[in-house]
């Protein structure tokens, strides 16, 4: 495993390699990370994973600063699983140079996560359109559990006819079906518990919608029924089609249950 944290060193040992696979991160690796790394060995000739801690996708100064980090165990974890290349760049050498392609944003980036993260998609997709200027990979690998940033990097790749492919991926889950991610290390075991109670919750919720064949939800109705289950707040749970990433009109079209909560200081999000 080689490590870089210079871009122009790093574009010097890449150069020539046609058959890339790229998992960006922020750091904070776990299962789900590294079920991404181990689908883009299988598929790639060589695996880059970046670790940055990316500022400009964080609205909040006090979620940036209190966002898990543990490099040592990152750097662990990608030994263990053998990753070719490791890019972990300063702010500077991510941001100090001109971008050739727009950072382009359609209407699904006002909705969801967008109405209460302002200006979180730009700074995601200026990143990722960096990273894939300074790597140039053949395929990039995202998660299904951040569906809405999935779609808006392919769209914004589509839409500056970039040469990468994206690679979803399912969502990797635990026993009782929670999505991992680095924010729920700062989960209390209270907080854990409650939620296990809440996405079981959700998960019948589902299930209550398709067999009564609703489309359908009562945000009041549902928000109180989660703030009794331990949520300090709730910003969304809403239905979308993910053909048309609008509200599915009919019941028999495949539509995700998509929602954001927070549990003491932990906003969780996902979809199922």
């Amino acid at each position: 495993m080689k490590f870089f944290k210079n871009k122009k060193k790093l574009c010097k040992e890449i150069k020539g390699f046609k058959n890339i696979g790229f998992v960006p991160t922020l750091g904070g690796l776990h299962k789900g990370h590294e079920a991404l790394i181990k689908k883009s060995i299988k598929i790639s000739n060589k695996t880059l994973v970046s670790i940055f801690l990316n500022p400009k996708q964080f609205e909040n100064k006090k979620d940036f600063k209190n966002y898990p980090k543990n490099y040592k165990n990152d750097i662990r974890i990608l030994k263990k699983l053998k990753v070719d290349y490791v890019y972990m760049p300063s702010y500077r050498d991510v941001y100090k140079f001109k971008t050739k392609n727009k950072i382009i944003l359609d209407k699904f980036s006002k909705k969801l996560c967008g109405k209460y993260r302002k200006g979180h998609f730009r700074g995601v997709i200026d990143v990722v359109n960096r990273l894939l200027e300074i790597i140039k990979p053949k395929k990039i690998l995202l998660g299904h559990k951040d569906f809405q940033q999935l779609v808006l990097i392919k769209k914004h790749i589509k839409k500056n006819k970039i040469k990468t492919t994206v690679i979803p991926c399912k969502t990797v889950r635990d026993k009782n079906f929670i999505a991992y991610s680095s924010r729920l290390k700062r989960l209390k075991k209270q907080e854990k518990n409650n939620l296990i109670k809440i996405i079981k919750y959700l998960k019948y919720y589902k299930r209550y919608l398709i067999l009564n064949k609703k489309m359908n939800i009562n945000f009041l109705e549902i928000k109180n029924k989660l703030s009794t289950l331990g949520t300090k707040k709730v910003d969304y749970v809403e239905l979308i089609d993910l053909k048309t990433l609008e509200k599915p009109k009919k019941n028999k079209i495949k539509f995700n249950l998509f929602f954001a909560f927070y549990i003491g200081q932990v906003r969780i999000i996902d979809n199922f």
